[in-house]
């Protein structure tokens, strides 16, 4: 059977599309740059206590970039930002972020990596 030149561009042209369909239908994570770091202190038991109206809380989440889906968040407002999930009352937590570690010890505020490190003994 021979195929004409135009066939073997349809063919190429669908092939080309397939594949660019499939591309985009799989769901993809974008990894960031401190994928490791944010999965070690997470493993390590470090949590971030935070809201979704604090701008610190933002600040954090903005220093991991695409690696901040790796990091323990527990999420403290109500959704109409007037209350307290009882998960942080129940924990203490009185400001926004507050980290707390495995050992029981906390950083209220922002943390550097090199507090967060130091305190779960993960790398950079």
């Amino acid at each position: 059977m021979k195929v004409s030149k135009a066939g073997v561009a349809g063919i190429v042209i669908v092939l080309i599309l397939i594949g660019i369909v499939i591309a985009f239908a799989i769901p993809k994570t974008p990894s960031g740059n401190y994928d490791v770091f944010a999965q070690c202190i997470s493993t390590a038991g470090a949590k971030m206590y935070g809201a979704f109206w604090c701008s610190h809380c933002q600040a954090q989440k903005e220093s991991f970039g695409a690696s901040w889906q790796h990091v323990n968040y527990i999420e403290c407002s109500t959704p109409d930002g007037q209350s307290q999930l009882p998960i942080c009352s129940t924990a203490n937590i009185a400001g926004y972020p507050t980290w707390v570690f495995a050992d029981g010890s906390r950083i209220e505020g922002e943390a550097s990596f090199a507090q967060l490190a130091a305190k779960t003994g993960c790398t950079l």
